[in-house]
């Protein structure tokens, strides 16, 4: 009978804030409840090994590393952490999208529904992108935002009266939310193992990502996970969060600027009908395009396929 004693692997820096509210937002928060693991659970899991072994702190963290840059993601599997978060509704319908976690929320049949609705400042209101359909672009200035914060101030506060009343009415809970609006706060707790929370992170700390839900992901990442699992975190950060990938046609585009042969990279382009001419004989940039740009900035190079036409 095997009678040695396993310890329980624990983050000393998240069990410091375990319960503290991260406000985001203007109402809403994110707090740690409970957590399984630490890096140390990630480098058992991954030997298949009791105990803290006899590897040193830099070789596991060559494993946590190689682990993340080769996608065995398994290991990761084996930490799991459980959030309370307070988010609009709006932003939940997101965050819900990722069905790989546990998820249990306020009931608004049962309860009455919160009494908060997400606010937007006067200087925060965003246009519409003009190159991505469901994105944000510039801020609105500021005098039309004071315009609209003044009219959803109004908006909330009549339609929590409405709410209100058909409560006091005695009309069915289930009933009397169906006009609240999507800014309402809604309650959850939300567990997830490691692996899931990294790809939940990586899509939504993208710049790309909507403002109000990257706020919780940011907070999430920056200020929860990286004293958690603080190796994995900057395994993450090197290998996932701050890296990209390079498809089979960027490969080549990048082959070609290399050896500064710009021509044979604009011909490749149009021969993919990746750039093309307009009836004007202007230029258009199909949206991978934008993307291979984009790439190619973050490597320091700047193309005008025009001259090269």
């Amino acid at each position: 009978m095997n009678t040695d004693k396993l310890i329980r692997k624990e983050s000393n820096e998240l069990n410091n804030i375990l319960g503290n509210k991260f406000k985001v937002l203007d109402d809403g928060f994110v707090r740690v409840v409970d957590y399984m693991g630490s890096d140390e659970s990630i480098v058992q899991a991954a030997r298949v090994s009791y105990g803290k072994g006899t590897k040193k702190l830099s070789e596991d963290r060559g494993l946590i590393r190689y682990l993340m840059r080769h996608h065995h993601t398994t290991p990761l599997e084996m930490c799991e952490i459980k959030f309370h978060v307070r988010v609009p509704m709006d932003c939940w319908r997101q965050w819900i999208r990722h069905r790989t976690a546990n998820v249990n929320e306020y009931s608004t049949r049962y309860s009455i529904a919160i009494d908060s609705a997400q606010k937007t400042d006067e200087t925060k209101w965003r246009r519409q992108s003009v190159i991505n359909k469901q994105g944000s672009g510039e801020f609105l200035e500021a005098d039309i935002g004071k315009i609209l914060s003044d009219k959803e101030d109004h908006l909330h506060k009549s339609i929590r009266e409405v709410y209100e009343q058909r409560i006091e009415k005695d009309v069915a809970r289930e009933q009397a939310r169906k006009d609240l609006p999507l800014s309402t706060y809604t309650e959850a707790y939300w567990k997830i193992d490691l692996h899931n929370l990294f790809h939940f992170l990586a899509l939504r700390m993208n710049s790309h990502a909507q403002y109000e839900i990257r706020a919780y992901a940011t907070i999430i990442g920056n200020e929860i996970v990286k004293k958690w699992c603080p190796i994995a975190w900057e395994a993450f950060e090197d290998y996932r969060l701050n890296a990209f990938n390079l498809s089979e046609i960027e490969v080549n585009v990048l082959k070609f600027v290399i050896k500064n042969e710009f021509q044979k990279a604009t011909d490749y382009l149009l021969s993919l009908k990746l750039l093309s001419l307009d009836r004007n004989n202007q230029l258009k940039r199909s949206r991978e395009i934008v993307e291979i740009e984009s790439k190619l900035e973050k490597l320091g190079i700047s193309l005008n396929w025009e001259q090269y036409l």
